[in-house]
Parts: C-alpha cells; sequence; structure tokens
C-alpha cells in the first residue's frame, strides 16, 4: 500500500506518513456517508444549525493548535493560520444563522392562481476535492453549505495538508456531527476518478487549478453530475490616474503577500497608469525590499516559506521565463541560501503578453507591474486575460470605481481601495477559466439542491 507523508517547508523535516485507501477503503466511505445522510436530510435547516454553531466554538478552542499544524505542514504564517480559524468559525456561524431562511419554502403560483411551493431539497453525498494553500478554510466553505442543505460531504484534501484534513473531521465529530456525515479519503488522483463516476456522489466540487478543474469538470460531466470549480487566477489590480498612491501601496503589499502569496483570489498583476507609474513603483518595490522573510512562527516575520519544495520550483520556473522573455527584476529574484522552500518578495518590470507573469497564475510573492497609456487601457489590460477570479481598483473616485468594477470589469469579485480575501455574506466565484459555481453569501447553500416545483391545485 502506498503512502503519503507530509513535510514541513520551512525544515524539511517530515511530519508524519499515513497509508493511502485502497479503492474498496474509499467507495465504504462514500457508501457510510449515503447512509448518513438518509438521516441527515430528516432534519430540518432550523435541527441541522446547532450542529454547525458547535463545530465554529469547537474550531475556536482548538485555534492555536490548528493555526500551528497549517504552519507546519504548509509553511503558512502562525498568525494567518489563526486569523483563517476565525473566518472557518464565522463561516459556520453565518451559515447556521442564514441557512433556514435562505433554504426556505417559497411560495409561489402557477396557472390561475394555483399555489406553488419551490422546495430546496438536499441530493446527497457532495464530492470535495481541496488544495493546500487553506488548509481548512478550503474544506470548511463546502463543508457549512452542504451541512446546512441536508448533504453529506466526503473530503479529498491536498496531501501535503493531511493531517488538517483529519483534525478538522475529528473536532467535527467531537462537536457532536453524526461520524459519517463527513468522511475524509487518503487517495490518489485514479482512485479520485472513480469516485466521481460513483453512483452515490451526486455532486463534484474543486478548487485547484485551471488543468484540473478541466480534468475533474469532464469526468463529472461524463457521469452527468454537476460541478463548482474555483480554480485561480492572475488577478489585476488597477492603480488609475488619480490613485491615492499610499493607499494603492500599502494594500499592494498586503495582496501580493499574503498567505506567503498563494492565494488564488489575490493582487498578482498591477496594472498601472502611466501619469502616475513611476511614483506606484518606486514605493511599491521600496516596500517590498523590506519585507522580512522567515521562520512562519516568529512575531515579525512577513514572508513564510512556499508550501514545498515543487512549487518552490514552479514559481522559480515562472520568474526565470519571464526574465528570460524580457521581464525586469525590480526587487527579488535571488533566491536565500537557506534551509525551507523560501522565495523572496519580487517585483517585476516590463511584463507583457507572452511570459508567464503577464499570462499565468504565479502561486507565490512574485509581483508583475504592467504599464498602461491611460485608465483606458489599464482597463483593457486587466480583462486581457483568460482568467476572472478576482480584482481591485485604486482610484479617489469612488463611483467612477464602482462604475468600472459594476460594468467593466470581468471578474466575479472586485475590491476598491482595498484588499480581501472573503466574506461570509459575499458570494465568491470567478469567470472565464477560474471557473463557475459560487460559494459564500447564501449562494454556496444552493449550488447542490433540488429546487423542487411542488404544484397544487
Amino acid at each position: 500500500m502506498s503512502t503519503i507523508t507530509t513535510i514541513n517547508p520551512a525544515t524539511g523535516e517530515t511530519i508524519q506518513t499515513y497509508d493511502k485507501m485502497s479503492e474498496a477503503q474509499a467507495i465504504e466511505a462514500v457508501e457510510a456517508c449515503h447512509a448518513a445522510f438518509l438521516q441527515w436530510r430528516q432534519k430540518t435547516h432550523e435541527e441541522r444549525a446547532p450542529y454547525l454553531k458547535k463545530i465554529a466554538q469547537k474550531l475556536r478552542d482548538h485555534s492555536d493548535e490548528l493555526a500551528e499544524l497549517m504552519t507546519r505542514e504548509t509553511g503558512k504564517l502562525l498568525k494567518d493560520g489563526a486569523t483563517e480559524v476565525e473566518i472557518c468559525a464565522a463561516i459556520f456561524e453565518y451559515t447556521a444563522e442564514h441557512g433556514p431562511e435562505k433554504l426556505a419554502d417559497e411560495e409561489r403560483s402557477h396557472g390561475k392562481g394555483q399555489r406553488g411551493i419551490v422546495t430546496y431539497q438536499p441530493i446527497g453525498v457532495i464530492y470535495s476535492i481541496q488544495p493546500w494553500n487553506f488548509p481548512l478554510y478550503q474544506p470548511v466553505r463546502v463543508l457549512a453549505a452542504n451541512l446546512m442543505a441536508g448533504n453529506g460531504c466526503v473530503l479529498k484534501h491536498a496531501s501535503i495538508c493531511t493531517g488538517s484534513g483529519l483534525r478538522l473531521r475529528d473536532l467535527c465529530i467531537e462537536a457532536g456531527l453524526p461520524e459519517d456525515i463527513f468522511k475524509v479519503v487518503l487517495i490518489g488522483h485514479d482512485v479520485s476518478d472513480k469516485l466521481i463516476e460513483h453512483k452515490l456522489v451526486r455532486g463534484v466540487t474543486m478548487t485547484g487549478s485551471d488543468g484540473a478543474g478541466r480534468h475533474i469538470g469532464a469526468k463529472a460531466a461524463e457521469a452527468l453530475k454537476k460541478t463548482v470549480l474555483e480554480l485561480g487566477s492572475n488577478d489585476a489590480y488597477l492603480v488609475l490616474e488619480n490613485a491615492d498612491i499610499e493607499t494603492a501601496v500599502k494594500y499592494s503589499v498586503m495582496g501580493r503577500l499574503y498567505n506567503n502569496g498563494e492565494t488564488c483570489v489575490s493582487a498578482k498583476r498591477f496594472v498601472v497608469a502611466d501619469k502616475v507609474y513611476d511614483d506606484f513603483v518606486s514605493a511599491f518595490v521600496e516596500q517590498m525590499k523590506g519585507i522580512t522573510l522567515g521562520d512562519p512562527t516568529a512575531d515579525d516575520t512577513q514572508l513564510g516559506p512556499l508550501s514545498s519544495d515543487e512549487q518552490f520550483d514552479t514559481v522559480k520556473e515562472q520568474v526565470d521565463k519571464s526574465v528570460a522573455k524580457g521581464a525586469k527584476v525590480l526587487c527579488g529574484g535571488d533566491v536565500p541560501d537557506r534551509t525551507g522552500a523560501y522565495y523572496p518578495a519580487t517585483v517585476l518590470g516590463d511584463v507583457t503578453p507572452g511570459m508567464p507573469a503577464y499570462d499565468d497564475e504565479i502561486f507565490g510573492p512574485v509581483a508583475a507591474v504592467i504599464r498602461a497609456k491611460d485608465d483606458e487601457d489599464a482597463m483593457r489590460i486587466a480583462n486581457d486575460s483568460r482568467y476572472g477570479l478576482g480584482g481591485g481598483i485604486f482610484c479617489k473616485d469612488e463611483d467612477h470605481a464602482l462604475k468600472l468594477a459594476r460594468d467593466h470589469f470581468d471578474t466575479g469579485m472586485v475590491r476598491i481601495n482595498s484588499f480581501g480575501a472573503a466574506d461570509p455574506n459575499m458570494p465568491f466565484g470567478g469567470v472565464k477559466d477560474s471557473g463557475y459555481g459560487r460559494e459564500h453569501g447564501g449562494f454556496g447553500m444552493k449550488e447542490f439542491v433540488n429546487a423542487k416545483a411542488v404544484f397544487l391545485p
């Protein structure tokens, strides 16, 4: 039987080794989840809500432990781990509070005024395939919504954060959740494809690369399974002609380095109007140069290691290819001589189409600066991407920024004069190669339900 080994990317030390499940064991987990679903679906939304609130409290009670585990497995800053635990607790609480209303039966009419009811019924086992960059948040945003909807959930987590996925399940059970309604499977891609096809899996949701999304989406489509896919991005943040430079630099640094730069919805391409280009770039580079790279458990560290040696190699290759095609390294780029998957805060200038820094997603602390002729050109460049998850606008005229965000930015989310990753009350998701479907804001609770029409005489 093959194994999964987790490794601390800050030290290179082995954390733990786990046995992978066989196909038969993984299918047993799906079958057990389905059996639990048949009982769970009988509960009302109001009866499910207290379970979610208890899980939220259990997460907060174990915040230090969970943050430390996520830091060991993925290299994220310890303080970022604590923030992640809190947003997960908030998601469970939001779902418990608003779920009964969002999923309540709706009164309609049909025909010549006869009574109709739309009822949102659960469909069964939802298969959740999640990445490593937010070991708790990624599975929680699927789990909370589907537990409230009445579904069961089987999680295949990224192998490098196996311990985090298992610990999440343990805490859910400690909080009183029925043991089999949430299962974690330790499997490879071959067995995962078998689960997608399994008759008891009724929906598939996945967060990851667009390449992986194409594979999983195709597999699910072959089996006529609905999917929700969140596939990353190379989000553009526009610095327009009348931007407040201090504000733009502050949130640009934050937006590029949050979670060690390994965030799907974060600032990656900085499209700067020519009028303010020099002022922004000089201040931005100066702040990026001063970033403290180091031990993710230390209070003064601002940037930890990448999640693995593999991720380090990917980021380095993308930067090297961009430079070979003409990008200029304005700061960073030199790999420190130290143990661990450390990559410095880096800014690339003269970025143009055809470079990985322009066309692709660099999942690390690398900022791509692109010069635009004016505000209109900046908006054009921002949308010149196969991706469309998030984006940002820095502009003193909030009404103008709102119009651009609403009417012109071809993404699922836009930040104005700020940066943030997710909020339980706002929809999360993208367009184009960033995938489809929505989570949070009540939208995620209805992704995997049967909107059933009942016609009364």
